[in-house]
């Protein structure tokens, strides 16, 4: 039987590797933007593994906090909160000074028809904030759909390929990326940059999306016809992991899973658990958002839990009665528009 703190369990237990990189780091770890989808048990995570490493330092979580259960997961398990609005300039600089830096703040969903708002959220403040934390270690949060569609035969975008971000929610996450990466050549300042291809937390995510249209009989469209996702607890562990291979000039790293998932193929597997058979619409298409991960695995390992797993942990939670977050991925979009 799923519960929230089941889960909550499961995204926070630190591997010995995690345990084992948070050590060697030095000095304190501050999370901005933590009141988001992933923020809440990345802070959580990275308390946990402070304690198991026995090396005293201060976990940090910086946010808003318009959600009072994320913010409840925090208080009641200890981790330090900052109450902030990081678009404010004397609130951003009035934060202490830290080693490490989780950059997690940012605008996708509800971009469309709010451009400039877009740009301020994720070009403008991202200035401020390589500003204020030249002298950090910093994991800039950034998303793997800056590089174009391109075929299933390729294997996905490799960190060296060309970037082609489409639409403006896309050019504005390529312009955070730019931003860190001239502190990293200006100031020295260490930069990891991080492009996400869809977690999984059970709550939300593209397989939730997926379970919940075979539910209420709705098409999935598959113009789109494959996709990466991993497992949110892996996604964690490789954000924290990867204040160890901050650089400057900035690196580079795809995170997502291994694997080319088939959504014909998840979504008829998330049928045969929830007991309804998913339908399709559209042409199935030959291209898609896909990134190669293997320089991740190669640096933190493959993820803790397989895609196998992810699609009947998916369909227990839901039906187990497990709470849903309200925050469509659009996993579908191949325009840009969020």
């Amino acid at each position: 039987m799923w519960t929230e703190e089941k889960l909550n369990e499961l995204l926070t237990t630190p591997s010995d590797a995690l345990v084992e990189d948070i050590a060697k780091l030095q000095g304190d770890i501050m999370v901005l933007g933590a009141g988001g989808k992933m923020g809440p048990t990345l802070c959580l995570l990275a308390k946990n593994a402070v304690e198991k490493s026995g090396v005293a330092r201060r976990v940090i979580a910086v946010s808003r906090f318009s959600d009072p259960i994320a913010t409840k997961l925090l208080t009641d398990n200890g981790v330090e909160i900052i109450p902030c609005d990081l678009t404010d300039w004397a609130q951003l600089n009035a934060l202490p000074e830290v080693e490490n830096v989780i950059f997690m703040a940012g605008l996708k969903f509800g971009t469309t028809g709010n451009e400039a708002k877009t740009w301020h959220m994720n070009a403008t403040l991202p200035a401020f904030v390589a500003e204020k934390f030249k002298k950090s270690n910093i994991v800039v949060f950034s998303s793997g759909n800056v590089y174009p569609i391109v075929p299933i035969s390729s294997g996905g975008c490799r960190e060296c390929d060309p970037v082609g971000p489409i639409g403006e929610y896309t050019q504005s996450v390529l312009a955070r990326e730019r931003v860190f990466e001239y502190a990293a050549q200006e100031y020295g300042t260490k930069v990891f940059i991080y492009r996400l291809n869809f977690a999984v937390d059970l709550r939300y995510g593209v397989l939730y999306d997926m379970a919940q249209r075979i539910l209420a009989g709705e098409p999935i469209a598959v113009e789109t016809p494959v996709l990466n996702c991993i497992w949110q607890g892996s996604a964690n562990e490789m954000a924290l992991r990867g204040l160890l291979h901050a650089e400057s000039p900035a690196k580079v790293m795809n995170i997502t899973g291994p694997e080319i998932v088939s959504i014909r193929a998840a979504a008829r597997q998330l049928g045969e658990y929830l007991g309804k058979e998913p339908t399709f619409s559209g042409v199935e298409g030959t291209d898609a958002y896909l990134n190669n991960a293997e320089l991740a695995m190669e640096t933190f390992g493959y993820p803790a839990v397989s895609i196998h797993k992810l699609i009947r942990w998916q369909a227990e939670w839901i039906m187990d009665g497990g709470r849903g977050l309200n925050k469509p991925t659009h996993f579908e979009e191949r325009k840009g528009s969020y």
